[in-house]
């Protein structure tokens, strides 16, 4: 059975076969433009209501709901048809509304300090199961007098490890939830042919690299990917994305004590981001608590320090705001409830190094 948001407007057409045509639109548009459920679309029959809620149910399932920052952050857990699990976080600012979405439920990328990546992979998201993440946090921020702004997909998964069903949910939140390019983000930690792939897409969204270091050596460690497409790869296809779409870089960079936030740490980053001049942005977050990684964030007073190094060099750099901490919503930290495996840092000291 097709779930609600898997299926494009020629399959939403064949589910409507024998109705007048302009049902489709008010289906569609019902959907993605309202936000509303079957059941809400009174300009359709009672009869067809009832039919399309039952033959085009929800993919995700709502187990969990928890606020945080005084009601500014929701997570919400999910259980998919299958009974894998994933989270969505929903943050409201004074100025924006955003949304950090799930693309695979688990990680492979075995980053030991991302509670997602102790705690495996899974499988791919499908379009639907993406689509609907936004088209439901979009609804509740309704609900609040509130308006979507933005999509970061920076929740559980490597976005660029499902590329194509990204890049389709991508299509859709643009072409008919309305959201313009410039208001989504994809992350990624490095995988190269998935950013020469999202160079080559016709919509100009915005890139975010997770480095955390700014050498191989240390990378490695941090980020295993970096042994199959090492920083100058990486650099290469990142100044490639930008000649073709003329998008701002931004490079994240989580603040572990004594392993990447050192003078010398700040030192290479700065060396590494001057070949992008202003075209680059450092999103500094201390790194947040998971149970599988014992080593433990750098401190507010050294994450400033660190962050006037890089901007005495000439380096845009912002502390980012850790949200949700407390409901494990922060970035790192979601599991989707699933067991991680405890990592023991390399190296001595707790350094990877």
């Amino acid at each position: 059975m097709s779930t609600r948001y898997d299926v494009d407007r020629e399959q939403l057409a064949e589910q409507l076969a024998g109705e007048p045509r302009y049902r489709l639109d008010q289906v569609w548009q019902g959907l993605y433009t309202q936000l509303a459920t079957p059941d809400e679309l009174t300009s359709l029959p009672k009869a067809l209501r009832a039919r399309l809620d039952e033959e085009l149910p929800l993919a995700l399932h709502q187990e969990i709901r928890r606020m945080s920052d005084g009601g500014d952050t929701v997570k919400y857990l999910w259980q998919l048809d299958d009974g894998n699990r994933i989270e969505t976080v929903l943050m409201l600012y004074p100025d924006r509304v955003t949304v950090c979405v799930s693309s695979q439920a688990g990680c492979a990328m075995d980053c030991g300090f991302c509670a997602t990546g102790q705690a495996g992979f899974k499988r791919h998201l499908t379009v639907g199961e993406i689509v609907e993440q936004v088209a439901r946090a979009a609804r509740e921020a309704k609900d609040m007098g509130r308006r979507l702004a933005n999509v970061v997909f920076m929740g559980m998964g490597e976005p660029l490890a499902n590329e194509t069903a990204v890049w389709g949910a991508i299509e859709r939140i643009h072409g008919d939830i309305g959201l313009s390019a410039r208001h989504l983000t994809v992350s990624t930690i490095g995988i190269v042919p998935g950013i020469r792939s999202l160079a080559a897409r016709p919509l100009p969204v915005n890139l975010a690299v997770s480095l955390h270091a700014a050498n191989d050596e240390l990378r490695n460690t941090l980020v295993p990917m970096n042994k199959r497409y090492p920083l100058e790869q990486l650099m290469n296809a990142c100044a490639d994305y930008l000649a073709v779409k003329g998008r701002r870089i931004s490079f994240e960079w989580a603040l572990i004590e004594g392993v990447n936030d050192r003078d010398s740490d700040a030192f290479e980053l700065a060396a590494l981001c001057k070949r992008f001049r202003l075209a680059a942005h450092v999103n500094l977050i201390p790194l947040n608590p998971t149970p599988g990684w014992p080593t433990i964030g750098s401190s507010p007073k050294r994450v400033q320090q660190f962050r006037d190094l890089l901007e005495s060099r000439g380096v845009n750099a912002t502390v980012r705001r850790n949200r949700g901490t407390d409901i494990d919503a922060a970035c790192g930290q979601l599991a989707a409830g699933q067991p991680v495996e405890i990592r023991t840092p390399r190296g001595t000291s707790g350094s990877p190094r």
